[in-house]
């Protein structure tokens, strides 16, 4: 199933518009999957729209629960209805969270790092504090003595990325807990992007909402979710934040009046349809795709001036090029293949790339070719 190579083409696909300049490259980049989505949601999206009327919609108790069940199941996390809001996106609950904050307050977060994490903030007329990631034992992981130094009187905000994007990193029980302590003793809120959570490729990690470790970190977390990365339905924007403290959702809500209406129909039908039915799909994707990153793994291996962080979670492969002293984004563009350019995600993602590798196997093993012959020609 996932073998079969999709011609995305006349499909308006940001993979492939953005750098249409660069002829008969491979678009490895952006983070959607080549794979079509579960038969489920195709199904429902099909008998939704046979309908023919598109009009508001509103969220219901049996999508609600199918999200709380596969939460449940996947991450072992009681969740209530009460708590949701859906929303349009990630990206857009991001710069909902930070409009929660007063003007004069600050928010901290790590680098490198997905760049809107860096952007909501100043999106919202807020500063942002930004602590070093540390490569410790071929993994990212964060240096809680500076990330503490970080903390300005004035915040109010952790920004956290787990899994971790880029670098796939799951941070582990013990790792949560002490960001979850210095919340508490700095009395700041945390906004958890989780959105590669149920991406779990390492068989030796497991996901863990940090909001789940108790009821008093959860008081001060917005944990945000979504089908989009798992069930590869990103262009329908679907998306929900999980907020158990009353008062702290209806901040939410009400910064979320200013930036975003809700989710469109068509979304809220395949997100329903991909929890309740896509279980399958999901567990033979995960599996293909721990297939791809072992082949990934291989040709770094036998190119020893790249070098791969360890990877747990997600599809996207956070790659060390700063031994060939070189733009690598233009090398592997020049040659062929589009990859995120790392200096993009902020402090330290300089001389790093990121690949994305959810693709049929055919085509990873052509991009890994072009990129092989990039870096032995230099």
């Amino acid at each position: 199933m996932f073998d079969e190579i999709i011609n995305r083409s006349g499909t308006h696909a940001l993979k492939l518009e953005r750098y249409k300049n660069y002829k008969d490259a491979i678009p490895a980049w952006v983070a959607d999957m080549d794979f079509k989505s579960p038969q489920c949601v195709m199904d429902a999206l099909q008998k939704r729209i046979e309908h023919g009327i598109f009009g508001y919609t509103a969220v219901n108790d049996e999508l609600t629960e199918s999200v709380i069940n596969f939460i449940k199941k996947e991450h072992s996390w009681d969740t209530s209805k009460e708590w949701f809001v859906f929303t349009s996106g990630v990206v857009a609950s991001l710069n909902i969270v930070c409009g929660i904050l007063k003007e004069n307050e600050s928010a901290v977060t790590t680098t490198p790092i997905y760049p809107y994490f860096l952007n909501a903030p100043k999106n919202m007329n807020r500063e942002v504090s930004t602590v070093p990631m540390r490569e410790i034992n071929n993994r990212w992981s964060i240096d809680f003595d500076e990330f503490e130094k970080a903390i300005k009187p004035n915040c109010r905000l952790i920004l956290l990325c787990n899994p971790y994007n880029p670098g796939g990193t799951i941070f582990t029980k013990e790792e949560l807990l002490k960001i979850a302590q210095i919340a508490m003793k700095y009395d700041l809120l945390i906004c958890s992007d989780e959105i590669h959570a149920d991406l779990v490729l390492s068989e030796n990690a497991k996901h863990i909402p940090i909001a789940s470790l108790s009821s008093e970190i959860a008081d001060r977390t917005v944990t945000l979710m979504a089908p989009s990365k798992t069930f590869n339905i990103a262009g329908l924007q679907s998306s929900f934040a999980i907020i158990s403290n009353e008062k702290l959702k209806a901040a939410f809500e009400k910064s979320m009046g200013h930036i975003n209406g809700g989710v469109n129909l068509l979304a809220l039908c395949a997100t329903q349809a991909a929890y309740e039915g896509g279980g399958v799909w999901l567990k033979e994707v995960k599996e293909y795709l721990r297939g791809n990153l072992k082949i990934v793994q291989k040709f770094i291996q036998n190119n020893p001036k790249l070098k791969l962080l360890e990877l747990e979670a997600a599809y996207l492969a956070w790659i060390d090029c700063r031994a060939l002293d070189t733009n690598a984004w233009k090398l592997f563009a020049d040659n062929g293949v589009i990859l995120n350019e790392g200096k993009g995600f902020g402090e330290g993602g300089d001389g790093f790339v990121r690949l994305n590798f959810a693709m049929s196997r055919a085509v990873l093993k052509e991009v890994l070719s072009r990129m092989e012959t990039a870096v032995r020609g230099f």
